[in-house]
């Protein structure tokens, strides 16, 4: 489903920097800005002394709250290292580190209208979402599937005929699930969750008989419920999607500076350690362990850094 072809093309004159990304190759900027050039994003920063990180609450292990209502996480470390590059290149030290917290449904508005600089979730970047919005290359590829009750019987789509599903409000599941209940004929009762915690929520309770999302989601929050073992996984993938961190579009220097940090994570390895960090070992706040190796579609990604959506 990814595609080793990257193609980014940003001309910056007044800075006299120019990217120039086509074919197979990674987005390898030559050159960032200064603290003197910053435009954009990178400006506003400056200007402000501060950056804002858009964060998740229950995105486990992407971007959630840890027992010290601190936020932590697989994105969180990454956005951590684009903050530590834009120190360097800006040259401000003491910069201050926000967090704002967003939902599937803020996150977009909150970064358009300028309340978060850089969002730290679990987002698929997608070719509708880039018609508003800018992604770094990816760093994580995930499958959508369904969580069901272990003793529900549920093994498949099939099995959803007049059942209630629930899918987070503002995700790409709600689209998937519609899909596949036109093209299958399904009678499906559809809910709304306003965030992940409140759909899983409706299922643990008994008011949705599945929640669709991304797997690797709904494992975090499958590992934290009280009993893993009455949670299952199941039915067919509904799609391959790359997360991405998200910030504003056109804005070439501040995209450059990030796909340049996470470019030189994955060209080192060091983001392989962070991913066995969150997906391969005991984590806050219950130190459970998600064991989920490095996927195929994943180390590919890494290989070939790529910023295409889906």
């Amino acid at each position: 489903m990814m595609k080793n072809r990257f193609c980014l093309g940003a001309v910056l004159t007044g800075l006299g920097l120019v990217l120039a990304a086509c074919g197979a190759q990674p987005p390898t900027p030559s050159s960032s800005p200064t603290a003197t050039s910053a435009t954009g994003t990178l400006e506003k920063i400056k200007n402000s002394g501060e950056i804002v990180l858009g964060v998740r609450e229950s995105s486990i292990p992407f971007s959630y709250l840890d027992n010290q209502q601190k936020s932590v996480g697989y994105s969180i470390d990454l956005c951590q290292k684009v903050v530590e590059a834009i120190k360097q290149e800006l040259n401000l030290p003491n910069l201050q580190v926000k967090t704002n917290p967003v939902t599937s449904q803020t996150r977009i508005p909150l970064l358009t209208n300028g309340t978060i600089d850089l969002e730290c979730g679990s987002t698929t970047n997608s070719q509708e979402r880039q018609k508003q919005v800018a992604f770094s290359v990816a760093h994580f590829i995930t499958a959508v599937r369904m969580a069901v009750k272990a003793d529900s019987g549920i093994t498949d789509l099939q099995d959803l005929q007049g059942k209630a599903v629930v899918t987070t409000s503002g995700t790409t599941s709600e689209r998937y699930l519609k899909q596949n209940e036109q093209a299958k004929s399904l009678d499906i009762k559809t809910l709304q969750g306003k965030d992940h915690a409140e759909s899983f929520l409706m299922l643990a309770s008994g008011r949705a008989d599945a929640f669709v999302l991304d797997d690797v989601l709904l494992a975090g929050l499958i590992a934290q419920a009280k009993d893993p073992q009455a949670f299952k996984i199941v039915g067919p993938t509904l799609s391959r999607e790359p997360y991405g961190l998200m910030f504003r579009k056109n804005d070439p220097a501040f995209k450059a500076l990030v796909d340049k940090t996470l470019t030189r994570l994955m060209a080192t390895g060091a983001i392989e350690k962070t991913y066995n960090h969150w997906f391969m070992s005991p984590i806050p706040p219950q130190q459970i362990n998600l064991n989920l190796p490095l996927s195929p579609d994943l180390k590919k990604a890494f290989e070939h850094p790529t910023d295409q959506g889906i």
